[in-house]
Formats: C-alpha cells, structure tokens, sequence
C-alpha cells in the first residue's frame, strides 16, 4: 500500500539528487579539462607547436616584425617576433625599437620543447 512519503525519505531523495549534480558536474569539467573555449583553443596550439619542426635553424638569419616586448627574468628587455607563428624572443635590442619595427636577427638557441627560440638582434630591416 503507497502512503505519504515521509520527510526523511524525501530529504534523502533531494540529497541523493544532489550528490549527482556536484560528482557529475566535477566529472564532466574533468574530461573536458575544466577549460574556457578560449583557455582550450591556447592549449590546443601549444600542443600543435609542440608537435611540428620549428621553421627556423640555427644560425638563420631572419627578418620579422616585433609583436610586443617582454622583460626577460635578468630584467633584460627583449623582443616578441613570430615566424611563421613560431615565437622568436630577441636579446641584444637597442631602446628606440618599437612595436611594428621590422628587424633583422640571428637565431641562436631553442627553448625548451623547441616551442620558442632565442636570437640576437642585427639590425634594423
């Protein structure tokens, strides 16, 4: 015979539901790596970079635009270039460059993963 349901039995019920939600929710942020679409698209480069041949040797000299400035963990100013997408970081820079400058520089080593590498300034393009 069905009765009444009793409160425990329908808190239970609610917490059982919510159990489900939280393991749920935290399962699928775990496949799905917990990431924005933008985070993912990042990691999804990173990892293409990390897969293909660099398009720089070492010793080419090259010619690129400077995409922005960093300052290097020695407090050294260097500058962002990108070859082919590939990321170029320039030591040896002189204080007038600017964003948009196009240099001349001499690729000296890769970073680690060979993801990135680092050269010297030559000149001015």
């Amino acid at each position: 015979m069905l009765g009444a349901a009793s409160p425990v039995g329908v808190f239970g019920l609610v917490a059982g539901v919510l159990v489900v939600l939280v393991v749920g929710s935290w399962l699928r942020k775990r496949v799905r790596g917990g990431r924005s679409a933008g985070r993912q698209q990042s990691y999804e480069k990173h990892k293409a970079a990390q897969e293909r041949e660099p398009p720089v040797d070492l010793g080419d000299v090259r010619e690129a635009a400077v995409h922005e400035f960093t300052e290097h963990h020695t407090g050294e100013r260097r500058a962002v270039c990108k070859i082919e997408g590939f990321v170029v970081f320039v030591e040896e820079i002189p204080g007038n460059l600017s964003v948009g400058d196009v240099i001349e520089l001499e690729i000296l080593s890769f970073n680690r993963g060979r993801t990135s590498a680092t050269a010297r300034f030559r000149g001015i393009a």
